[in-house]
């Protein structure tokens, strides 16, 4: 099948771009998906999916695919380092506001390739491999695409356009959209291993925020590997920073013995705090990384593009239902960016301070005031709704 209208293009096929699809594919609206790949990508970045997501992901139908090859993880850790002390934060305390009281710790490229390959399934839904968005133009009643495939220039007319093509969103620069914000000066090395750190690091959870004034440390368990993210020495070429030196002094420092660790990816990459001055022009609509980007400790960045994806649904099924704009994707904007900017980008900033480095007198703060958080049952149910996510979508809710 074959379009050269639709009500609605999205590129990108990552989970935002697929999720906004399947909900309008079940709900009968025309919907193309452009992806400049030829599948959707493995992304081993974001591999968290907090309970309100899995609430939402429920609703298409998709959340018992992520429960039956993810990881459930009640529990998570702020460790400090040098000491070895373990504040340990058990989410069954939320089983009153969520039937998921757990993370599922899953690589988000399951997600994106299960629902495009359940888009097939919809006569009112395709998705577009190998077809790169070059250019577009809109008018008051639509939004015309010139799409790059393997064969020539293809053009598509669209009531509406979602752009959920990423950081580099080519949607976003084309629409001269300001993304305010900074870049972290040092790049995060990522590297995955089958080596078993339980069998080393004693009462590891499968979520580990590991503080030290020196080398700081997220350790992630997945089905298939251990991740480790750490931040780089600046300095350093990408080769030195790959290099079985750096990852056999990682692994020293963590497990004793870094020559006996063979790792399966060793990832660079930098890390952005950003925001789009505006998720909507005219007919245009910005979504998850193409709007915002935040550091990933929290396991927000994913989370909140879903997020993105269920809100942005919400407001505009009723102008493709009456077949006008009623103003509701204002709502959206206002919604999503406001809370990006007050939860999302604010708290994924504190996350980073609690466990990065700075001199022992500030490291101690820190853990002193993560204690205090553990003690107080009031102060520790609020850490865990918020670190959940659910504070941001009440907040999301309350903004008119």
């Amino acid at each position: 099948m074959s379009f050269d209208r639709c009500q609605v293009a999205i590129v990108g096929a990552g989970p935002v771009g697929t999720v906004v699809a399947t909900l309008l594919a079940q709900s009968g609206y025309d919907v193309v998906v452009l992806e400049a790949g030829e599948n959707c990508a493995q992304d081993l970045r974001a591999s968290t999916f907090h309970p309100p997501t899995l609430e939402m992901l429920d609703q298409i139908g998709i959340t018992p695919m992520l429960l039956d090859r993810g990881l459930q993880a009640p529990i998570y850790h702020w460790r400090d380092r040098k000491s070895g002390e373990v504040i340990e934060f058990d989410m069954s305390e939320l089983s009153d506001v969520t039937r998921y009281p757990f993370r599922i710790q899953c690589e988000q490229y399951h997600l994106s390739r299960a629902l495009a390959d359940g888009l097939a399934k919809h006569q009112s839904a395709q998705v577009r491999f190998n077809s790169r968005l070059l250019t577009f133009e809109q008018d008051d009643n639509g939004v015309d695409l010139w799409v790059e495939t393997m064969t020539g220039i293809d053009q598509l007319r669209c009531d509406y356009l979602i752009a959920a093509d990423g950081a580099n969103s080519i949607v976003r620069k084309w629409l001269g959209i300001e993304f305010d914000g900074f870049t972290y000066p040092e790049r995060f090395l990522c590297l995955s291993t089958e080596y078993e750190l339980a069998d080393h690091l004693k009462n590891l959870a499968y979520v580990n925020y590991v503080s030290d004034p020196e080398e700081w440390l997220v350790l992630l368990r997945v089905p298939s590997v251990w991740r480790v993210l750490v931040p780089t020495d600046a300095s350093q070429s990408d080769e030195e920073l790959r290099s079985d030196k750096v990852k056999n002094g990682i692994f020293d420092r963590l497990v004793g013995d870094g020559s006996a660790v063979q790792t399966q990816h060793r990832t660079l990459y930098r890390v952005h705090q950003r925001v789009a001055k505006s998720f909507l022009t005219g007919r245009v609509i910005l979504a998850g990384d193409s709007a915002h980007l935040n550091n990933p400790l929290g396991g927000f960045g994913m989370n909140s593009g879903v997020h993105d994806a269920f809100n942005l649904f919400e407001k505009l099924e009723p102008s493709l239902r009456s077949g006008k704009p009623n103003g509701a994707l204002e709502l959206y904007d206002r919604q999503r960016r406001t809370v990006t900017h007050a939860f999302t980008q604010a708290q994924t900033i504190e996350n980073m301070a609690y466990i990065s480095g700075g001199s022992d007198e500030a490291h101690r703060k820190r853990r002193d005031a993560m204690q205090a958080i553990k003690a107080d049952d009031e102060r520790r149910r609020g850490y865990m709704l918020k670190q959940a996510m659910f504070e941001s979508l009440a907040q999301a809710a309350a903004i008119q």
